[in-house]
């Protein structure tokens, strides 16, 4: 039966841990228990769907209380902060990918869904910070870990999302909207990879492949931001 070093995570956490059990569960994915029916604790979803919810109060009273924006732009904000590849960098900075229990299909992915992964644990993490320490547990370690990013997202301007930001620096720069247009489709119906164009007029600025149109489209604005003209 797998165990947590609770003195390693302790010194992660920067807080006491008490019931190991609930720490143990949020490292526990959803895969883990297909292979290990007999496993004594549930997957992470439940904490996950707690911490998602403490991590928003925690950045929300945050930027209210110390950015005097308004309410679309702090919504923006919060949402940049906590979107899953910022989580993600955060866990895997932390080492939690060490504590995490997955099936070995799991274990061998290393791409979008193990940031997904990774992410969710961030999550249910402080889901069971919560239940084990309290709120000023939580505000402790995202205030440490995780609100330090903002002032990276807000100056580089992390906070709009990718088609927003290329179509406003096009728009500045030369006067038209930039479209997007379907280069491919590959892979049957449930699994299947859009290859998706930036276009600035009849220009191919980019290019960036997803699972569906709109990710596909948002990897290609990704891809158009990294040249230098933008």
């Amino acid at each position: 039966m797998p165990s947590l070093d609770t003195e390693e995570l302790e010194k992660i956490l920067q807080t006491k841990i008490n019931n190991t059990d609930v720490y143990l569960s949020a490292f526990t994915h959803r895969s883990y228990l297909n292979e290990h029916r007999s496993f004594h604790l549930p997957h992470n979803e439940r904490l996950e769907f707690l911490g998602d919810a403490v991590l928003e109060l925690c950045a929300t009273e945050y930027l209210y209380r110390n950015y005097p924006h308004p309410e679309g732009e702090l919504t923006n904000f919060r949402s940049a902060l906590v979107n899953y590849k910022i989580l993600s960098d955060i866990a895997g900075r932390l080492g939690f990918e060490k504590f995490l229990l997955m099936s070995r299909g799991e274990a061998r992915d290393t791409g979008r869904a193990r940031q997904v992964i990774l992410a969710n644990c961030i999550e249910a993490v402080i889901g069971a910070m919560y239940l084990d320490g309290g709120y000023q547990a939580c505000t402790n370690f995202i205030g440490r870990e995780i609100l330090g990013e903002l002032e990276n997202i807000i100056e580089g301007g992390k906070y709009m999302d990718p088609k927003s930001r290329l179509q406003e620096l096009v728009q500045e720069k030369i006067g038209i909207t930039p479209h997007y247009e379907v280069l491919s489709e590959t892979g049957p119906d449930h699994n299947k990879t859009f290859t998706v164009a930036a276009m600035v007029g009849p220009k191919q600025v980019g290019q960036g492949a997803g699972p569906s149109k709109q990710e596909a489209e948002i990897s290609a604005a990704e891809n158009s931001l990294k040249e230098p003209k933008w």
